[in-house]
């Protein structure tokens, strides 16, 4: 896994499952990776995956089945995509419009680009 700069590592573990999740490759009820296993895979010390996994489990997107590990939650998918739903409105969004105005672009000319 490759790591920008601009954003907390762990954050950046945490988008990584979401899309994961979002992608189908990841389940509802199905075993993640410890958080040791985790670490090691991607080269990262454990205590920034164990954050990561923490932010996950408090927004309700894992769980932890003490003595067996995380997994999926059943409504994963769903909470990621209102979450990210909700970012993208609230935060992305009003960039792309205002830098459509400047711009002059339509929003016919932007779904025309999306066809091509």
């Amino acid at each position: 896994m490759e790591f920008n700069g601009n954003k907390s590592i762990y954050l950046q573990i945490c988008d990584a499952i979401c899309e994961r999740i979002l992608s189908g490759e990841l389940a509802p009820d199905v075993r993640i990776m410890s958080v040791r296993e985790y670490g090691a895979e991607i080269g990262v010390n454990p205590n920034t995956v164990m954050r990561a996994y923490e932010k996950l489990t408090n927004d309700g997107i894992i769980y932890n089945k003490r003595g067996i590990g995380y997994f999926i939650s059943s409504d994963a998918a769903e909470t990621v995509r209102a979450s990210q739903r909700k970012e993208f409105l609230e935060n992305e969004l009003p960039e792309i419009i205002r830098k459509m105005k400047l711009l002059g672009l339509s929003p016919e000319e932007c779904l025309q680009v999306n066809e091509k």
